[in-house]
């Protein structure tokens, strides 16, 4: 018998090569031009079992209304709609046809029912596929709405799948389908996998369990369901809980990482030369505008922009820090208020030179590296590009460490800020320190700028929203000390994250300046303060 099924196995791979395979899909999936929604669902059946990788793409295009056909020659299309056109790709080669209008090809239409034999046959091709990223995906799909019809395919799949982590998805997308049975047994078995997770509609069902109606008695006649269900939510809402601490401790990381970015500029200007720098904001919107004019510049290299916008923005906004400091800043200097005026001036020219190019609000693509979420759980999903902004800013911390504690000009940095008069008799020249100075901090912002551009859309007003919470994050840490500005700048991003909750957005900024302020009568010098004749002055 064994003899017999592997003869069996060699005539099938012999009769159904990939190149068989591959005709059949070809000759199959042309019937789809011009088919009542009878026939076209008979041929759907039939691609979806062909072994050929374009089956998946060729359905789930047809049920995204992506499926075209060339009116010329009757060529299967995948089509996106840009502006007024569409970029054609040809479905059997795979290979980019350019651009068409509207009228050169035709949507292959489906209504409803066949909308359903789709869904079906790519719910079967993904739950056997041999990827399990794929298997896994098919699986919390289906968690999300069950659907009966396809009770026999999960449990097929449940049967023969290894993978544990996708086998704890089906078991799941199994349970929320027998929950609802008429077998009381099969109801208690998927209530046993149900109250196990914390994935939101697994919760629901849950909830609905233990639901009341307006007399206040249970809506569930199953006793033994509802008691489980009261027992599993204390812990499920227990677990809950614990995640959304560490889902706000993330994102307060988060914040903490962006407020670190735009402060972190300010905090050696301010330090080292006590200037009062209100266009900082503009400093961070300039590099945010670079990163979209790289963009615009190449726009076949987005998934490398942001490290041509890295340098680009900080050269750019560095620049434009230097020549602030060498045409206002240096005239001013003993004079703060004078230099806040000045430069809140300079930030308004900045902001509507800006304007006057008609670039208000702009998007900047994310590359596809940074983009899409890490799924902790289903209680907590976190952004990629939050992820990498908070292993960015602790890069930048670092290399700026590095410049002022290995470099020359760190060194002369910092002999400026401790003894300014020293430093002069010593001959270091300090004026050029403070242009130099003034440029790495803006420079500075300007890589902040490029963090914020994949958060949110860039606009004039970009950098006005995170001044106030910079100059704050400066004074709380402690002037001029990087050290005081990473701890202050992480300390308010959870003060606020965990705040938020309950206070609200604008009351939690408001309880956080509050203690700033009692703070700062009780430690003048922030956190960490330098230490030096000059500072001491």
């Amino acid at each position: 018998m064994k003899t017999l099924g592997v003869i069996i196995l060699l005539l099938q791979a012999l009769l159904f090569s990939p190149s068989m395979w591959a005709d059949i899909f070809e000759d199959t999936s042309i019937k789809l031009l011009n088919s009542s929604n009878k026939n076209k669902a008979e041929t759907i059946n039939q691609l979806a079992k062909i072994d050929d990788d374009r089956v998946l793409i060729t359905l789930k295009a047809l049920l995204d209304a992506r499926l075209y056909y060339v009116k010329a020659d009757k060529t299967l299309v995948l089509a996106d709609k840009i502006d007024k056109e569409f970029t054609l790709v040809d479905l059997l080669t795979n290979k980019s046809l350019g651009l068409a209008t509207k009228k050169q090809i035709k949507k292959i239409r489906v209504n409803n029912k066949l909308r359903r034999v789709i869904r079906s046959n790519i719910a079967v091709l993904e739950l056997t596929s041999t990827e399990g990223e794929l298997r896994l995906q098919a699986a919390k799909n289906l968690s999300k709405k069950a659907n009966p019809a396809l009770r026999g395919v999960i449990k097929e799949a449940v049967d023969v799948e290894q993978s544990p982590v996708v086998l704890e998805a089906m078991k799941l997308a199994l349970a929320l389908i027998d929950i609802d049975s008429d077998y009381q047994s099969d109801r208690m078995l998927a209530a046993l996998v149900i109250g196990e997770s914390i994935e939101p509609n697994a919760v629901a069902v849950m909830n609905r369990l233990v639901a009341r109606d307006k007399e206040g008695n249970y809506i569930e006649k199953n006793k033994a369901l509802v008691t489980y269900a009261e027992k599993q939510l204390d812990s499920i809402n227990a677990q809950l809980s614990f995640y959304k601490i560490v889902e706000n401790f993330i994102f307060g990381l988060s914040l903490g990482s962006v407020l670190l970015l735009a402060a972190i500029g300010l905090a050696i200007t301010f330090g080292v030369m006590g200037v009062i720098n209100m266009a900082h904001g503009e400093m961070i919107m300039l590099g945010a505008y670079t990163t979209f004019a790289v963009q615009q510049l190449f726009p076949s290299m987005i998934d490398v922009s942001l490290f041509i916008a890295i340098p680009a923005a900080f050269l750019v906004s560095g620049m434009v820090g230097v020549l602030i400091e060498r045409l206002i800043i240096r005239h001013l200097y003993g004079r703060p208020l004078d230099t806040l005026l000045a430069t809140f001036g300079v930030s308004l020219i900045l902001q509507q030179s800006v304007r006057m190019y008609s670039s208000n609000n702009v998007a900047v693509i994310s590359p596809e590296w940074i983009s899409g979420f890490w799924q902790m759980n289903g209680a907590v999903a976190i952004t990629y590009n939050r992820l990498y902004i908070v292993i960015f800013s602790l890069m930048v911390l670092a290399l700026l460490a590095v410049i002022l504690k290995k470099t020359l000009m760190g060194l002369q940095m910092r002999a400026v800020t401790q003894n300014r008069p020293m430093a002069n008799s010593m001959g270091i020249r300090s004026g050029w320190v403070d242009a130099l100075t003034f440029g790495l901090g803006s420079g500075i912002a300007g890589i902040a700028g490029v963090a914020l551009s994949q958060l949110t859309n860039v606009g004039p007003n970009l950098g006005q929203g995170y001044i106030i919470d910079s100059f704050m994050v400066v004074v709380f840490g402690g002037v001029g000390n990087l050290l005081g500005t990473f701890f202050g700048a992480m300390s308010l991003g959870l003060a606020n994250k965990f705040l938020e909750p309950y206070a609200g957005a604008v009351v939690a900024k408001i309880v956080v300046l509050i203690f700033i302020i009692l703070f700062i009568q009780w430690r003048p010098r922030g956190l960490f303060a330098l230490k030096g004749r000059f500072v001491d002055d």
